[in-house]
């Protein structure tokens, strides 16, 4: 099985390495457009993204599926929050959905992000370290390294293997 990865984020391949597990398949790596914002703000954005880069990755790599991975924040009554989105999509453009952990930014995070800046370069300079984004992400700031992003983006892949498993079963599907 071809998977077409879209993106060369490590925090990302990684998760859907881990979630295909022992899975015998050929992993390819894609720096898939989003079509969306370099910070997405909403969950409708944040999907869209997802499925963008899955299909993309999926058509370019001529790959069985494409898996799509995007981070947003969405605001709410109780603040900025986090908001993480996958998709998976197959050969015949049958389309998965599922998301993740939220987890609400501080105040002085949140407000630079409302002012156009993006999460990844915020969160670096926040926390004074390099590559936040491509190790353990926001929510892995936030919640003392207990929830990571690869692992965060894992659980939301092995939802998007498990909808896509349930679908060929019991709906004879692709």
């Amino acid at each position: 099985m071809k998977i077409a990865i879209g993106s060369k984020n490590p925090a990302k391949v990684n998760a859907v390495k881990a979630a295909f597990g022992q899975v015998s398949g050929i992993f390819l790596e894609v720096d898939a457009e989003s079509g969306v914002s370099n910070q997405p703000f909403s969950d409708e954005e944040t999907i869209k993204g997802a499925i963008n880069r899955a299909r993309n990755s999926q058509v370019s790599a001529f790959a069985d599926i494409g898996i799509g991975l995007e981070g947003g924040v969405v605001e709410t009554a109780f603040g900025l929050f986090l908001c993480n989105w996958g998709a998976l999509v197959t050969q015949s453009g049958k389309t998965f959905v599922s998301g993740g952990a939220r987890i609400p930014l501080p105040p002085e995070v949140a407000e630079m992000l409302r002012a156009g800046r993006e999460l990844g370069p915020v969160m670096s300079e926040y926390t004074q370290k390099n590559d936040v984004p491509k190790r353990e992400g926001a929510i892995g700031v936030f919640t003392n390294e207990r929830i990571t992003r690869s692992e965060m983006f894992r659980h939301i892949v092995q939802m998007l293997i498990g909808q896509c498993e349930y679908h060929k079963r019991f709906l004879n599907g692709d």
